[in-house]
């Protein structure tokens, strides 16, 4: 039997290419690069009040040019390359046709392929940072942190927890696509680098309304939709474990809106949209590192705990903290990345099932995978105690890391250029650091409409500036 002509290797489809997986590890990382480019873009340029806009929005635009150039330079390799350290790979560059064309270090498709992937990946985790420091940051101080933070502290973050050379992977952490490396990492280091940025001026924390909620919606749309990659691509197959992964994600950000949303309205006495955006964020972040290693019932789960703990630790605690309190974040990337990343991989090693851990990470030592719920259940409480703690001591490893190389890139970036705006900036927004506005037509200046007496675009008469006009029973169509 023979295949297909379409389906016979050739030299730009070696035998060990999957045409399928390659695809789709393709699409995962376009919708995934959708999330930043446009779906932050427009979340953040919608949430803020109308003279930040253009700042918000350039923020994430940036921020996603830059750590993609980083990436093919020398950050992917650091991440997934040859080990250098027992945390760090060697850095070097991703744009050689030999590199990019061989078999990925993981997939049956081109190391090409995984290099987008993962820079997507890395991209949107800077822009989640920046979510923490709207408002107020020096876009100059902002254009150095970006490269640094990728280049200091992603890469070891990745490189220890992704890497099959990394010294967390090789414990055995869980952690599907990016609890621990994105949103974790991008709770930590955003809330550290607004403590060392400062707040914003006291009449925009008083009182920052969004330019456009429904637009934000749509923001918010395509961020939750596009987790179908970000969780979907986690695998690096077309496999079971990805349509399961997908499936939970969404499950897992339904339920978390619903608490959310309840909360809300038994506590403030109605719903708001801005609410039901931190649901959804909370339950897609809670239900990452776990997507496609948990049954759907543990998918609702964690989305009732991701839309309840959160919603507390942002609503009541934060009220009550004086650190917690003094601490600028006006996205709430603390609460809503920092809190449920953390949360979801507490939950992963509880409820992580060891034959879909199998199916997962198909390798010999699967055993070592396994939920505490489930090692109770079977008798071998001693290796999900193991699992628990590698998860919780990841967690400590994060924050800590991310803690201090923040603050060192943040002093650094300070001693160049400052890292926070001087107060007449701070009262000018978007024309004071871009010379432009967001919304022209808000703008008294350029609001002056001219009576005209002729329509030119219809050829008729333009009778508005008539002081008695007839009644409308008298006006005869022509």
């Amino acid at each position: 039997m023979e295949f297909p002509p379409n389906l016979l290797p050739d030299e730009a489809s070696p035998e060990w290419l999957n045409k399928g997986d390659n695809a789709w590890q393709l699409m995962a990382a376009t919708v995934v690069g959708l999330q930043s480019i446009p779906g932050l873009v427009i979340l953040y340029g919608s949430l803020v009040k109308k003279t930040w806009a253009i700042n918000s929005a350039f923020m994430a635009f940036y921020a996603f040019a830059a750590v993609l150039l980083c990436w093919v330079a020398w950050g992917f390799r650091m991440s997934f390359g040859e080990k250098m350290l027992f945390f760090l790979g060697k850095p070097g560059v991703a744009l050689d046709q030999e590199f990019l064309l061989g078999k990925a270090f993981l997939g049956l498709f081109p190391t090409a392929t995984m290099v987008v992937f993962q820079g997507v990946f890395a991209a949107i985790t800077l822009i989640l940072i920046a979510g923490a420091l709207l408002g107020r940051m020096n876009i100059l101080a902002w254009m150095l942190f970006v490269p640094l933070w990728v280049t200091f502290s992603y890469t070891v973050t990745a490189f220890s927890i992704w890497c099959p050379e990394g010294w967390l992977a090789r414990l055995g952490v869980i952690d599907f696509s990016g609890g621990y490396v994105i949103h974790l990492s991008a709770g930590v280091a955003g809330y550290t680098a607004a403590y060392w940025v400062g707040p914003r001026c006291e009449k925009d924390r008083e009182r920052f309304p969004s330019n456009n909620m429904i637009v934000g919606l749509a923001g918010a749309g395509l961020l939750w939709m596009g987790w179908s990659g970000f969780n979907g691509g986690g695998p690096f197959v077309v496999s079971t474990v990805a349509s399961l992964a997908v499936l939970n994600t969404h499950v897992c950000a339904a339920a978390s809106i619903m608490v959310w949303v309840l909360l809300d309205t038994l506590y403030f006495g109605k719903p708001t949209v801005f609410g039901a955006i931190q649901g959804m964020i909370t339950g897609l972040v809670c239900i990452t590192p776990a997507a496609g290693v948990v049954q759907g019932w543990a998918a609702i789960l964690m989305g009732l705990i991701s839309g309840s703990v959160p919603w507390y630790t942002m609503m009541i605690l934060h009220n009550k903290v004086p650190f917690l309190k003094q601490i600028d974040d006006p996205m709430a990337v603390f609460h809503t990345h920092a809190v449920a990343g953390a949360l979801g991989g507490i939950l992963t090693g509880l409820f992580a099932v060891p034959k879909l851990c199998r199916l997962f990470y198909m390798v010999p030592d699967w055993e070592k995978y396994i939920g505490l719920a489930y090692g109770l259940q079977n008798g071998a409480t001693g290796a999900g105690l193991r699992q628990m703690g590698i998860q919780i001591g990841a967690i400590v490893f994060v924050i800590i890391f991310n803690f201090v190389t923040t603050s060192l890139i943040c002093l650094l970036v300070g001693v160049l250029v400052p890292l926070r705006l001087h107060t007449d900036a701070l009262q000018m927004g978007d024309k004071a650091m871009h010379g432009e506005e967001a919304f022209a037509l808000n703008n008294a200046d350029n609001a002056k409409f001219e009576n005209l007496n002729h329509n030119k675009v219809y050829d008729t008469q333009d009778f508005s500036f008539v002081r008695d006009p007839k009644p409308l029973t008298q006006l005869q169509m022509v």
